[in-house]
């Protein structure tokens, strides 16, 4: 982890996503590294809905860009 940009979302509540599916324990490297896989992949569902949006001639980004921008990354 040396050198690397720490993630944007803290560790205990990536690690209570873990444990919800059903992990007794998390280390700390495993919660960081799906902090930067949730980052990673909320980036580029956000990069997606903002298209959306100027699309649509808007600036703001709504719940229903983010939803099409998931069903559209997701096919």
């Amino acid at each position: 982890m040396t050198g690397e940009v720490p993630p944007i979302l803290p560790f205990a509540p990536v690690e209570r996503i873990i444990r919800k599916a059903g992990a007794e324990r998390v280390s700390y490297d495993a919660g960081i590294e799906l902090a930067r896989v949730l980052e990673d992949y909320g980036i580029e569902v956000s990069r997606e809905a903002i298209t959306l949006a100027k699309h649509a001639k808007r600036t703001t980004v709504k719940e229903e860009d983010i939803r099409l921008a998931l069903a559209r990354i997701k096919r």
